[in-house]
Formats: C-alpha cells, sequence, structure tokens
C-alpha cells in the first residue's frame, strides 16, 4: 500500500530531502532512497511499507533478544519488507533486501495499525516488536501502531540497526518504551563496507536511547574475522560502559548464511572471550546469544541468580518483584507490567 511518507521536505526541482533515516537521501522523481520503499512521486515523497506485514508472529520477548523487558512475556512481531542496511550476514535478508515496490511479497498480508493492537491483545502479547527487517523502514506504520498500543497499556520495542535521525527518535520517542540496538562493529570502514551504512549515526542512536530512559539493549553479533578481535570487542564493550553500565550486550554467535556461506560459525569460546570482555569493562549484564546453554541474569551487587532462561525461555524467575532476593537490589530494566514508560533505577 503507497502512504504519504513523513520525515521529508521537498526541493527544489521535484527533488525531496528524506530525513527519517542516517542516509539523508536526496530522491530525484520516480526515485527510490537506499532502502527501496520510499519513492518520490510527483514532489512528495511515499512509503510502500505501510498495511501488509511479510513477517507477523508471537514470541517471548526475549528472542528481539530483550531481557530486561517484562522476563517471560511476550511480544507479537511484526515486519514489512526493506532495510537501510545491506549486510552479507543478514539472517532476514529474503526480506530486509527486497527492493521497490515490483518486487514485494506478494506472500504479505494486508493488516492495519488497528488490526495488529487486537492481534497482540487477543494473544496475550504484552507488547508489540517492530522487528525481522529495519523498523525504521516502515517508521509510519510502526508509528500509527504504536500510537495505539500505548493507548491500550502494551509496550513498544524497536530492534533496529540505530541508523536513524535525531527526528525520527524524538518523534516515536513518545510511544517507544525499548529497544534493542545492533552495533555490528566498532569500525567505520566495515560499516561503509560491509553494511553500506556509518558508525557514527549508530552510537548516537544508542546514546539517544539512554538519555531519552528508552531502556536499551545492544547485540553484537559476533563474525569470525570481521568484528572479533579482542582490540574491537574492547572498544564496543568500553563504548557501551560509558553510555550506562546497566545496558545489557549480547554477544551472539553468528552462522553462515546469505553472502557469508563461507564463513565458519561463531566458535563458543570467542563468546566467552567476548563476555569476559564485557564485565572486565564494567557492564553488569552480558549474555551469550544463539548458544545452547542458559543465558541467565545475576544481581550485578550480590551475584545472586535472579533469572534463569535457556532458548528464549524463563525457566525461573527469583526476583522479588523486580528486585534481588538476598540483598533488595533493584534490577536494571523495564521489569514489571504496568504503565509504560516505568523504568526500575
Amino acid at each position: 500500500m503507497v502512504h504519504p511518507a513523513m520525515l521529508y521536505e521537498k526541493l527544489d526541482k521535484g527533488n525531496v530531502h528524506c530525513f527519517l533515516c542516517a542516509h539523508q537521501c536526496r530522491i530525484a522523481p520516480s526515485k527510490y532512497g537506499v532502502c527501496g520503499v520510499r519513492q518520490n512521486l510527483h514532489g512528495d515523497l511515499y512509503t510502500y511499507a505501510y498495511g501488509r506485514v511479510v513477517a507477523g508472529n508471537i514470541d517471548p520477548v526475549e528472542k528481539k533478544p530483550l531481557f530486561h523487558l517484562l522476563p517471560g512475556s511476550k511480544a507479537f512481531s511484526v515486519a514489512t519488507v526493506g532495510c537501510n542496511f545491506a549486510c552479507g550476514f543478514c539472517q532476514n535478508w529474503r526480506i530486509s533486501q527486497a527492493r521497490e515496490a515490483s518486487q514485494f511479497d506478494p506472500g504479505s498480508q494486508a493488516m492495519t495499525p488497528e488490526e495488529i493492537v487486537e492481534h497482540a491483545k487477543l494473544s496475550g502479547c504484552q507488547s508489540i516488536a517492530y522487528t525481522y527487517t529495519e523498523p525504521t523502514i516502515f517508521f509510519e506504520y510502526a508509528f500509527e501502531t504504536a500510537k495505539l498500543a500505548r493507548q491500550e497499556g502494551i509496550y513498544n520495542i524497536f530492534v533496529t540497526n540505530g541508523f536513524m535521525t535525531p527526528e525520527a527518535l524524538t518523534m516515536i520517542h513518545p510511544y517507544l518504551d525499548a529497544a534493542n540496538v545492533d552495533l555490528k562493529s566498532f569500525s567505520d570502514t566495515t560499516y561503509r563496507t560491509v553494511c553500506k551504512g556509518r558508525l557514527q549515526p549508530v552510537l548516537d542512536t544508542i546514546r539517544r536511547l539512554h538519555d531519552l530512559n528508552i531502556w536499551a539493549e545492544v547485540t553484537t553479533l559476533v563474525v569470525p574475522g570481521q568484528n572479533d578481535s579482542p582490540e574491537e570487542l574492547e572498544k564496543i564493550a568500553s563504548f557501551i560502559a560509558t553510555v550506562g553500565v546497566e545496558i545489557p550486550w549480547h554477544v551472539s554467535r553468528f552462522h553462515p548464511d546469505y553472502r557469508y556461506l563461507n564463513v565458519g560459525a561463531t566458535p563458543v569460546e570467542k563468546l566467552r572471550e567476548a563476555a569476559a570482555i564485557g564485565k572486565k569493562a564494567g557492564l553488569r549484564y552480558v549474555y551469550r546469544g544463539n548458544v545452547d546453554e542458559e543465558e541467565n541474569t545475576y544481581c550485578h551487587v550480590c551475584d545472586e541468580l535472579l533469572i534463569r532462561r535457556c532458548i528464549y525461555r524463563v525457566l525461573e524467575n527469583r526476583l522479588d518483584k523486580n528486585r534481588c532476593p538476598r540483598c533488595d537490589t533493584v534490577l536494571d530494566g523495564l521489569i514489571l507490567a504496568g504503565h509504560p514508560g516505568y523504568l526500575a533505577i
């Protein structure tokens, strides 16, 4: 469905400037932006990423991954096609790398924002996750849905590459409760050559989320030979710690996919090394993802086991409300159900 776009300005000669994401595309008449889903039609910008869900599932919120948002709850997860990156290791490339309206998946399902919220309510989901592809690309769709979800007391989550503008984040801020940001590397060269983006806007988004009191967790897919050196992992961990030591860091195992079929899966020992680096940097919570082992949460003060989980399932929650049962320390995050925006600090 073609839909009027937000966050753009008209230029001369029928051109438009899109400032939804950090590409800041200048788009000539009839042309598309880098994302492939926003088109200049006669001097106005329109999006095709509205009203059709290419993926819709009920997921554990831990699958996003978000470990400090309503542990054990369900998230109604939705996506449209498209992305503003072109990562060669993308695990959802079949939908994220679709380009232009003519290539959109004909199997997508028409669904209004009202219907998304209703599906979430009927399925007992406490949150809606805009995920799988890049929610910035279907911003108008997510924005309208998030406003309705907030009215129903449902949390809103972005699972994002973080390559958005301050204007986009400011606009969604009143309705966005949490985000997991993929920090894919700490090398601008890697971002430019592998992802077709840039590093600094992602770092800025992580800082801005924290400043706006939107609960943030960070994921790094550890790709052998690309971002797995101790030096780069130390830079990532140190950056996160400078923003907030309470931000959870998920170091996830890569498996061969898309254009990286000749790269082997990440050794589990490398993930253990990354986790140790995160703890040494002062991060309170570091998790090893995409491995068949427990990813538990411990009190950062007394090291008491608080939440046991394995493969996205909460096996045991020992919190006394949102507090450590031994020392009464509050666990960082959006732990308790209630009015969206509640933050345990």
